[in-house]
Parts: structure tokens; C-alpha cells; sequence
């Protein structure tokens, strides 16, 4: 408990110990840790100084630990496997050996494929020239970093460009992703700009006597709020002493159909009324003026008639004589 402050030597809680305790069995853990990474040191014995015993110390080692530990079970079970795969080839090898021993020391017709593969084998690694043991050794590093077990030129040039094709499309993405960010930081340019604008600019400040308005706004709004209680009560007196009339949509369409009724008549009579634009507003004097111009009426008819006959004279000259 070395690691608790004094404030914490006493505990009241269950929860509080309960979480002391925790925390005591995980600095426990992180000692032990750093004590096995740091057996062989001496200028440290695997223990934090005092001042780094905190919390955030303790999250992160812990964090630490678990991840050598996880890194250690790695490696331990890729070397495990690693010498399994070693002891595996080594005894395939010593069996191998022993066969071929046996087949040299008891000749016989039978040939033993896997013998006379390995001597194959071996025979063409120990001739091939230096550019062909450059391309088998790229074959089986492509082959490996491809993960194909069996490989051919075919299957690892198919792969190859398999894997060109697929390289081409991220390239491909990444362009349009890239296209896409130039796009949003254009457009985030311009959003700064318009919000510059809008803080800087003249068009959008607020007027100058902004405050001045709220205020005369907040004034009308409490006298008006004031006044309703009053106006209420008004309404009500009213409606006891007078009576609101109870209308219905059907009184309500029967006024409309009357008032649509009286406007087309009155359009009648504007018409009718037009006919005698100009006329005084007198009786009398209206009568004198049609009866003026009824004369002029007569007084044109006769004209036009004393008009029509001397043209009709003038044009037959000897219908005229015959008839005198």
C-alpha cells in the first residue's frame, strides 16, 4: 500500500476499498512485470519512482504489459512453429538419407521416386548458372510474399497481375478521394469567406440603434400585455351587453351567394348608366340637352338625305331629263 497517498491510508467505503484493492494487485502485477524485464539491471530494480505512481502511470503500463505479453505469445508460438517446420525438414532429411544409404548398399531394379527427385533436384541447384539461381530465389520470395503454395509462372504472373489491377483501382481511389478533398477544402474556403464576410461585413452588421429599437419593442410589448387583461374584460362586457350574433357557414355562404347576387346586378345597371355618360345630373336640364340632341340628330338625318339624292343626280344626268 506504499503506492497509496496518506489520504487514502483510511478507508470508509467498500467501494473506495474495493478499488484500492484493484488498483494495489494491478501495481503488483506491473512490479512483477518490469522486475522480470529488469533482472539483469542494476541502476533499476523495476520499480517506478514514487512521483510517476499515479493513475495514468498505471494505465499505461498496464496497457504495456498486455501488449509484450501479447508480442511475447507471438513470438514464442512463431518460434515453436518455426522449429517444428526445422524438425520436421531435418527428420524428412534424415529419412531421405537413410533411403538413399539403404538403395546404395542393397542395389535393386525399383527406383525410389523421392530419392531421384531430391537428387533432381539437387543437381539442377548445384548447375544453374547465377541468373537462374537469381530468378528461382525471386520465384520463391514471390511465391511466399503472394502465398501461393504451389507456384508456376503462369499462377505467379496471373497474381502479379491480379495484384497490378488491383493497385491500378486504389491508385484510381485515392485520385477521386484526393479530387474529393481539394473539392471539400474549396468548399470550406469559401464557407470561411462567407462567415468573414458576415462578421466583417457592412451589409450584415446590426443598425446602429439596433439597441435602442429592442428596447422601444420591449416597452410596446409590456404596455400592450399590460392592456390585454383590460381589453379582455372589455370584450366580455360587451358581449353580455350587446350579444355576439351566432353565425354558421350556411349563414355564412347565404350572405356571400346574396352579396355575389347584388354585385352582378350592379354591373347590369353600370352598364345601363354608362349610356348616359355626360348628361347634367338635372332632370330638366338633361332633358333639354337629349331633346338638343335629337334635333341635331334629325337636322344630320336630313342632311345626309338632302346629300344622297344630289349624288344620285349628278351620276344619272339623263334618267333626270327624261323625267322632266
Amino acid at each position: 500500500m506504499a503506492h497509496l497517498a496518506p489520504s487514502q491510508a483510511a478507508i470508509f467505503s467498500p467501494s473506495v476499498a474495493r478499488a484500492a484493492a484493484s488498483t494495489a494487485k494491478d501495481w503488483s502485477y506491473v512490479d512483477s512485470w518490469l522486475r522480470s524485464k529488469y533482472a539483469n539491471s542494476s541502476t533499476n530494480r523495476g520499480r517506478p519512482p514514487a512521483f510517476e505512481r499515479n493513475p495514468e502511470t498505471l494505465k499505461i503500463l498496464l496497457a504495456l504489459a498486455a501488449a509484450n505479453e501479447a508480442a511475447d505469445e507471438d513470438r514464442e508460438q512463431l518460434a515453436r512453429l518455426e522449429e517444428e517446420a526445422l524438425a520436421e525438414v531435418q527428420a524428412n532429411e534424415q529419412e531421405l538419407e537413410a533411403r538413399r544409404q539403404k538403395a546404395e548398399q542393397q542395389p535393386s531394379d525399383a527406383i525410389d521416386g523421392e530419392i531421384l527427385a531430391a537428387d533432381l533436384l539437387l543437381a539442377i541447384e548445384s548447375n544453374l548458372a547465377k541468373e537462374g539461381t537469381a530468378a528461382l530465389d525471386a520465384m520463391s520470395h514471390m511465391a511466399v510474399d503472394l502465398g501461393v503454395a504451389y507456384p508456376t509462372p503462369d499462377a505467379l504472373g496471373a497474381k502479379y497481375i491480379e495484384l497490378q489491377g488491383r493497385a491500378l483501382e486504389l491508385e484510381d481511389s485515392v485520385e477521386r478521394v484526393n479530387l474529393l478533398q481539394r473539392y471539400l477544402d474549396r468548399e470550406a474556403a469559401q464557407m470561411d469567406a462567407f462567415l468573414e464576410e458576415l462578421r466583417r461585413g457592412d451589409a450584415y452588421q446590426p443598425a446602429p440603434d439596433l439597441a435602442k429599437q429592442n428596447l422601444e419593442l420591449q416597452r410596446k410589448i409590456k404596455n400592450i400585455t399590460n392592456k390585454l387583461p383590460e381589453l379582455k374584460q372589455q370584450v366580455v362586457a360587451l358581449e353580455k351587453s350587446v350579444g355576439l350574433p351566432s353565425l354558421t357557414v350556411e349563414d355564412v355562404k347565404e350572405e356571400e351567394d346574396a352579396y355575389l347576387e347584388l354585385l352582378a346586378k350592379k354591373k347590369d345597371l353600370d352598364v345601363q348608366v354608362k349610356a348616359f355618360a355626360g348628361l347634367p345630373p338635372d332632370i330638366e336640364a338633361a332633358r333639354v340637352q337629349l331633346e338638343a340632341l335629337r334635333a341635331e340628330l334629325r337636322d344630320a338625318t336630313d342632311e345626309r338625305d338632302t346629300n344622297f339624292e344630289k349624288l344620285v343626280e349628278r351620276e344619272s344626268p339623263i334618267e333626270t331629263r327624261r323625267k322632266f
